[in-house]
């Protein structure tokens, strides 16, 4: 039998069926009244009357009629409650709820009738009641009102809401108890503006727009109307308006012209996927740009809760970040100035930084306060900034040396999605040879035949799929120019090529580091493989701390950033411009879109930014984010992000009924791609359940304007720059429904994690996925200091390489800060959203997709405990648990969340 569990503030069974509620001590009044009243009526009539019964049938005695002296005797309205719970104050950023109110304000409710007047055809008239407080507590304050339903009302279909407070309030549901058929949920989870805004709260109930209540028909409209506002004027931060813009807010042009960054989206030059239209004033030197300001609009609902705001809020990131930035630099005197030797390294989780006495202690106790969970601040005198050991340095101290885990790492690490099979020999670049240079690899079959084992010819090996490849060439290469004319990084193109042994593991054989053409110098390339004389063990480690570089840039711009990020942002918008709150698909899209228009208002802020984190800390520097346009430009497929479509696409798999989950693999021991299919499968079933139910046929798909208009805006408004490719889905069956859905829930769910909440336990060890590569390799036009030095003192020159203390100290905070799971996370299919648990058939189906992720958690568990995967189990090694669905708060290292939330 599965344990059903509801999202934790519902509290519906409490609500009807506790002693000690509220709702049960009027329930039993009420039939008590009834019952003296009745039994003066009735006389020895009445039976079956049970004064202590509170189930809803007990309810159907509110509207009687009774027979005395040949007379009838029929009442003409409904008696009902209303219960209104609103959230209170954690005593934490939020200091606008409802708490110690004094005096008589409170709610007006109005109930609106789902029905139109079938003599009138018009509206009824709404139902007025005041909500005043009856009880309170740490948590919630909840609010009571009384109403007299005409019989010839119909059913409640909606309530307004109008907030007497003169400041906002979260109103968590609404629960209206007294009706024949049970009592009426609606779950609203929103703030209420004071008055004069009226808010406007359907029932739990869902309907396609085609069934639609007669009296909900132009409030469903209307509805919609607002949330999309009119495209003009500056948006507010107590505002639900839902738009598009490009993004023209990532440069500061008016605080200095080096600042300036080119608008992405909406040209030819930089396409891009649209972004939340603030409406800020646009800049004085440059009007395509918008004024920098020290807010971020959001939609109000779409703002962080104050235990989220807690963990990471606007303040919290903000503060602390730059907290850390600030006392760094008072530390360090040169920005530059890199690590002396390992030892430095170790110091920063076992003995810290010294921060500096004249450090204001407020900030000390602000970190402390908000950070503890990124990094240890003691107070002792010290003032010491401490971090966490990593998990991977936890278990093996030398892990980030291993070739054997520079090959596991592209399966079962924080980037799973770069690894290819190489289809074709010999290698070649698709640049033009007369701006980039000759497009053969340096990769000869002598070098690579010389290290696969079991094979004579390369091409024997292609056939066999038993070589694989990380590409950064063609993509980074336009770009080593352009990043070697900034002071203190450079770049490289690069290939790396594995073979797969008959361990399952990946085993590292040549990396190509290319140099193209610039000015009058000619192209320069080489070759590195791990040989086992000095010189060049030493030249194949800087030659793969470039690698790691190339990935994890490649990783936090693309595969995290583009690909989850940034391409969801305008399906968040669409969804809530386009479907009503009571459509099915609003509904089950609505928890992968939690907190994202939030977190990534936070990333324009802090991260993305000119100047911000990732330009400070990344090898890419002001090209950041032009890039990333780019491989949105040439990379990007809305059908290829499903993750059977995307093993396909990279060479990993071929489809394969007879296999499991319909695909042949490449590469059998692949923990991301074992078990991301897991999540995948239990995805699909879950969906294709759902809109089964709402869509019993292709007619209901075509015929559905919210859902036809909601793809439509998707493709032509959010990602209008891609708008006629070819390769997007038509919307006309319901299997085209679903796969749309999966692959939108996939990307927010498994996706977003599996590139996510493993960054510090591997990045968080920098020389083992370094940001930025700041020097050179010795071998490409030495000079003969450069070279005696490297031969001298290579672990120096490796160290110089690395990024600077500063550089290295940010992108942990962050890492850390990114990878942690806040305590109010929301993990797929761990609680039932109320309006499906009302649906008896959708609950059932909810039940079988929470059974199913339970059994995952096993199934992952078994598969990391198997010693014959070496790619997921062995000394020190990290098991592989990213797709683990659920977890607790901190930096776990598993657990699924449903949205991109972080």
């Amino acid at each position: 039998m599965t344990l059903l569990l509801k999202k934790p503030f519902v509290h519906d069974s409490f609500i009807i069926n506790s002693p000690s509620s509220p709702f049960y001590k009027w329930r039993k009044n009420i039939i008590h009244n009834w019952f003296l009243k009745s039994s003066l009526a009735i006389g020895s009539t009445s039976k079956n009357i049970h004064i202590g019964c509170v189930s809803p049938p007990c309810m159907r005695v509110v509207t009687t009629m009774a027979t005395r002296n040949n007379t009838t005797d029929t009442k003409t309205h409904t008696d009902v409650k209303a219960l209104v719970t609103v959230k209170q104050s954690d005593g934490g950023f939020i200091k606008n709820l409802v708490t110690n109110v004094v005096g008589n304000k409170h709610l007006v409710l109005e109930l609106v009738s789902a029905d139109l007047d079938p003599k009138t055809k018009s509206k009824r008239e709404t139902i007025k009641g005041n909500a005043k407080e009856t009880e309170k507590n740490e948590k919630e304050v909840q609010y009571e009102a009384t109403f007299e339903i005409p019989t010839n009302f119909g059913k409640v279909g909606a309530v307004y809401v109008e907030n007497e407070f003169d400041k906002e309030i979260f109103v968590k549901s609404i629960v209206i108890d007294g009706f024949p058929d049970g009592p009426l949920h609606l779950t609203c989870n929103s703030w209420i503006q004071p008055k004069p805004i009226q808010r406007l709260f359907f029932t739990n109930k869902m309907y396609l727009p085609s069934q639609t209540p007669s009296g909900l028909i132009k409030l469903r409209e209307d509805e919609l109307i607002e949330l999309r506002g009119d495209g003009k004027g500056e948006r507010k931060s107590t505002d639900r308006v839902y738009d598009y813009d490009v993004y023209n807010d990532l440069g500061d042009p008016d605080t200095n012209i080096q600042l300036k960054r080119p608008v992405l989206g909406g040209t030819k030059q930089y396409p891009y996927p649209r972004r939340c239209r603030t409406g800020r004033k646009h800049s004085e030197s440059d009007p395509s740009y918008e004024k920098k300001d020290l807010i971020f609009y959001v939609p109000r609902d779409e703002a962080f809760a104050e235990i989220k705001q807690l963990q990471f809020g606007t303040t919290t990131a903000s503060s602390g970040l730059k907290t850390v930035l600030d006392s760094l630099d008072a530390i360090l005197s040169d920005i530059d100035l890199g690590f002396v030797s390992f030892e430095d390294i170790d110091a920063l989780y076992k003995e810290g930084f010294h921060l500096p006495k004249s450090l204001d202690s407020n900030k000390l106790t602000f970190l402390q306060k908000f950070i503890t969970k990124l990094i240890k601040v003691t107070n002792d005198n010290q003032n010491l900034l401490k971090f966490d050991t990593p998990e991977a340095l936890k278990r093996d101290k030398f892990f980030w040396l291993s070739d054997e885990e520079f090959g596991r790492e592209t399966l079962a690490g924080v980037n799973p999605y770069s690894i290819q099979l190489v289809k074709e020999w010999p290698l070649r670049s698709k640049l033009e040879p007369q701006i980039y240079g000759p497009p053969e690899s340096a990769i000869t079959r002598e070098v690579i035949e010389s290290q696969i084992i079991g094979y004579t010819t390369v091409e024997e090996a292609i056939q066999q799929k038993k070589l694989f490849i990380l590409d950064f060439h063609d993509l980074f290469l336009p770009y080593v120019s352009k990043v070697r004319d900034i002071k203190g990084t450079t770049l490289y193109g690069s290939r790396t090529l594995f073979f797969l042994t008959k361990q399952g593991t990946l085993k590292p054989l040549a990396i190509e580091l290319t140099r193209p053409i610039i000015g009058d110098k000619p192209q320069w390339k080489q070759v590195f493989t791990p040989d086992s004389d000095s010189t060049n063990l030493w030249l194949w480690r800087l030659a793969k701390a470039h690698v790691l570089t190339h990935d994890t840039g490649y990783h936090e711009l693309i595969s995290h950033w583009l690909r989850t990020h940034c391409v969801v942002e305008p399906i968040v918008i669409a969804t809530h411009r386009q479907l009503s709150t009571m459509h099915p698909i609003y509904k089950l899209l609505h928890p992968h879109l939690r907190y994202t228009l939030e977190i990534n208002s936070l990333g324009r802020e802090l991260l993305i930014n000119a100047n911000g984190i990732i330009e400070l800390s990344f090898f890419t520097k002001k090209y950041s984010m032009e890039l990333t346009s780019v491989a949105y430009d040439k990379l990007w497929q809305f059908d290829l992000q499903a993750l059977p479509n995307d093993l396909i696409h990279r060479g990993i798999a071929v489809e394969d009924s007879n296999a499991p989950h319909g695909l042949k693999m490449a590469i059998e021991d692949y923990p991301f791609a074992n078990d991301g299919l897991l999540i995948w499968d239990a995805i699909k079933q879950w969906v294709t359940e759902y809109v089964n139910h709402y869509y019993p046929t292709p007619s209901n798909v075509e015929s559905d304007e919210e859902l036809q208009a909601w793809w439509t805006e998707i493709r032509t408004k959010g990602h209008g720059d891609k708008a006629e490719e070819p390769w997007w889905p038509n919307l006309k069956t319901q299997k085209d429904l679903i796969d749309i859905i999966a692959t939108i829930a996939w990307i927010a769910s498994g996706h977003h994690s599996a590139t996510n909440f493993a960054q510090y336990a591997y990045g968080g060890y920098f020389p083992n996925r370094p940001s930025i590569a700041r020097n050179k390799m010795p071998t490409e036009d030495p000079s003969k200091e450069e070279w005696e030095k490297f031969i001298n003192k290579p672990e120096q020159t490796l160290l110089e390489c690395f990024p600077s203390q500063i550089q290295a100290t940010l992108v942990m905070t962050s890492l850390n800060l990114l990878s942690y799971h806040s305590p109010d996370e929301e993990y797929l299919g761990e609680f039932i959203e109320p309006a499906w648990g009302e649906d008896p058939t959708i609950k059932e189906s909810f039940e079988r997709f929470n059974g199913r992720l339970k059994e995952i958690e096993g199934i992952i568990d078994s598969r990391n405990a198997n010693s014959d995967l070496k790619n997921r189990s062995g000394a020190g090694i990290v098991p592989y648990e990213l797709m683990k669905p659920f977890s607790g708060p901190g930096v776990t290292g598993k657990g699924v969340a449903y949205s991109i939330s972080i």
